[in-house]
């Protein structure tokens, strides 16, 4: 065997232990297109820029304290980002920054419903993620969140043409939902957080097949098996 093979083993080895107690997952690729991987190291999503227009919305749930993806949509690309994050940290740093007019940022969660919901905060007080699933810790916050149609409606979008989520475990009851939505959506950016989640990769696995069924084409997955990009087969502008 190849040194090279001896490489890859021993670099993907905590990944492979992750796999066989059912925290990760290998997937294979489905659709085969141009792909570009934007934003800091702990905060990349992969897109295909050939079906990237000018004129493109983006919405952006889950930013933290990090925008470096959404700043490189802008960038690159002179797209719209509208994005969307409730816990307080994110809100304080935000208020911070000096931002492009492309981005507008707002105090809200996504959920599979529309109301308020407890947003349990990290045990380390220097990190930001919080989460509606996960108790990391006793302390917490009360936040608003809204499902996708409903903040689609009040912004006045029927398309959105990227759709990134980050939003620590939540994602498969907000995939459900935005299936239902009606909304269309082109490309379709998600951190799955299945280390989190008791079934672990199963609940990952099932939601992905979902996606498939309803004509989400997976393109790219990143190297730790977490961040997965999909495409809409039957996209229409």
């Amino acid at each position: 065997m190849s040194i090279l093979f001896f490489e890859n083993l021993f670099s993907n080895f905590p990944r492979i232990i992750k796999l066989l107690r059912g925290k990760n997952l290998f997937f294979t690729i489905g659709y085969s297109c141009p792909r570009r991987t934007l934003g800091n190291k702990n905060a990349r999503f992969t897109v295909n820029p050939a079906a990237i227009s000018s004129a493109d919305i983006v919405y952006s749930f889950g930013i933290g304290t990090d925008i470096s993806f959404d700043l490189q949509l802008i960038e690159k690309y002179g797209l719209k980002v509208f994005a969307f994050d409730p816990t307080p940290k994110s809100i304080d740093w935000l208020n911070q920054q000096k931002l492009p007019e492309n981005f507008k940022a707002f105090p809200l969660g996504i959920a599979s419903y529309s109301g308020n919901a407890d947003f349990f905060l990290p045990k380390n007080e220097n990190y930001v993620s919080a989460s509606m699933t996960t108790k990391q810790s006793d302390n917490f916050v009360s936040v608003k969140v809204k499902t996708l149609a409903d903040i689609a409606e009040e912004l006045g979008h029927t398309t959105i043409d990227i759709l990134k989520m980050d939003i620590e475990g939540a994602e498969y009851g907000v995939i459900d939902d935005i299936l239902k939505s009606g909304i269309k959506i082109h490309q379709l950016l998600i951190e799955f957080h299945h280390r989190f989640h008791p079934e672990g990769s199963k609940v990952t696995r099932r939601s992905i097949e979902k996606l498939r069924q309803a004509d989400f084409l997976l393109f790219h997955v990143s190297r730790n098996g977490e961040e997965f990009s999909f495409i809409k087969a039957d996209f229409n502008r």
